[in-house]
């Protein structure tokens, strides 16, 4: 590399114009390719050949090439481009690593709730029952609510029905307040059947707890050993 000469302007004889064109021309000396280091590149030609430069000819720069220093030191690496199909099976990978790392987080999650609640399987079947019992309560009220709602409709429907034998016209208002009572009717058979969903999936929850729980008992033996000082 040639050495920068040095340069003696007498700034302070230039006008203001002078000056800033001065500055401009020692700036543009120090910028040259003599004062600067120049990046090169190595790629793969057409004939497969690896051949550097000061630039990657647009044809190839979807193949990768790699960046060098002035030395020849390599600098990075830039990759190929990937194709449609590859680029499919590379987020098809990166979703199974994804949908991995999060079931391996649920479970260890889940372990440590089981760990932190229960001790025994026993502990487990006490608050299956517990859970259980207060939503059939639930469900033995609606269904009480219901009897009643249906023995109401029953009783206005008797005397509508009094009524027409007596050749009477049934009164709108007592009419209106069976199709209220109809609608409740519905309204509390759907939460009936949601109570009852409900039991049956709370039920399941528990009997996927108890499994669970049964794979980590001997670390709850281990605890238990370490508690006593075993």
């Amino acid at each position: 590399m040639v050495p920068a000469r040095r340069l003696y302007i007498p700034i302070m004889s230039f006008s203001r114009t002078q000056t800033v064109l001065a500055l401009l021309l020692v700036g543009s000396i120090l910028a040259t390719p003599a004062a600067l280091a120049r990046q090169m590149y190595r790629y793969i030609n057409a004939e497969g050949n690896k051949v550097v430069g000061y630039q990657v000819p647009p044809e190839f720069v979807a193949n990768g090439y790699e960046i060098l220093s002035e030395t020849g030191a390599l600098v990075a690496v830039v990759p190929r481009q990937l194709n449609e199909g590859e680029r499919e099976d590379m987020d098809e990978q990166a979703r199974r690593e994804r949908d991995a790392a999060e079931e391996k987080e649920r479970l260890r999650k889940w372990d440590e709730s089981l760990l932190l609640r229960y001790s025994t399987l026993d502990d487990i079947e006490a608050a299956r029952e517990r859970a259980l019992r207060d939503l059939r309560i639930r469900v033995s009220i609606l269904k009480g609510k219901l009897r009643s709602l249906k023995q109401q409709v029953e009783n206005y429907q008797a005397m509508a029905a009094d009524q027409e034998r007596l050749g009477n016209t049934v009164d709108v208002e007592h009419l209106k307040a069976i199709d209220d009572l109809q609608s409740e009717i519905a309204s509390t058979e759907r939460a009936v059947r949601d109570r009852q969903e409900e039991i049956a999936s709370v039920d399941a929850d528990y009997d996927r707890d108890v499994d669970r729980f049964s794979q980590l008992l001997d670390i709850v033996e281990l605890r238990k050993a370490m508690a006593s000082g075993g």
